[in-house]
């Protein structure tokens, strides 16, 4: 049994490692899985979800147990924080840690998914763990936002969940929607990880070529995966 102290994002590897990749569970039932883990902690799915939470945001400010999915994601959560510059749109927030340690940090910041569950779930639970984070349900290629909404638009390992020329189109309107910056950050995969629903891989060629087509000035860099930076 995993009780409330024991559920944060490590689960999700966990989940990966023992079940997944030894076949004992499809990678499609892997998100059924996860949520009926977690909802079955207490009587209460909010609690329960509260204490994931509230156990992860802990371990991705402190220190992770090595190994596990949140020490892979708190390195690439601080250097995207480095980048963000004041009003900041997360595309593809998935549970929202990203957005809530901005919010944390004092930016304003709109967090947008395309699944109903993770958004209204972040919504929920925002203020009670004392943050303000405005939720968006949208697709991030075609956002409800107009020009120049927000000064930085995030897209954190997004695209990798997308085929290649759907990529090209977030990158696209994440540059329509930013004032001042667009980051893209991705993992880098000898193939993609089907666990984590990815489907296109990248390397720092790729990220380059994404980019040239903009004729806008960019950086692309190696950070616990590849980071592109579109500074407008």
């Amino acid at each position: 049994m995993i009780g409330l102290g024991q559920l944060d994002n490590d689960l999700a590897g966990w989940l990966d490692r023992t079940l997944v990749v030894p076949g004992i569970l499809g990678p499609e039932r892997f998100e059924e899985a996860f949520v009926a883990i977690v909802t079955a902690a207490a009587a209460d799915p909010d609690e329960a979800w509260l204490a994931f939470y509230r156990n992860t945001l802990a371990a991705l400010h402190g220190e992770p147990a090595p190994g596990g999915t949140n020490a892979e994601i708190k390195p690439v959560h601080e250097r995207a924080a480095q980048l963000a510059v004041g009003e900041v749109l997360e595309l593809g927030c998935c549970f929202g840690f990203l957005s809530l340690r901005l919010a944390a940090a004092g930016h304003r910041v709109i967090a947008g998914d395309l699944a109903p569950g993770t958004v209204d779930l972040l919504g929920r639970l925002a203020p009670r763990l004392g943050l303000d984070v405005e939720t968006l349900l949208t697709d991030a290629r075609a956002v409800p936002l107009p020009d120049g909404a927000v000064d930085t638009v995030l897209a954190v390992h997004l695209i990798e969940h997308l085929p290649a020329e759907d990529g090209k189109v977030v990158l696209a309107e994440a540059i329509r929607l930013a004032r001042r910056r667009v980051v893209l950050a991705v993992p880098f995969e000898e193939t993609p990880n089907e666990t984590w629903g990815h489907v296109t891989t990248f390397d720092v060629d790729g990220l380059r070529a994404l980019c040239e087509e903009t004729g806008l000035p960019f950086t692309v860099s190696e950070h616990h995966g590849g980071w592109l930076v579109v500074d407008r």
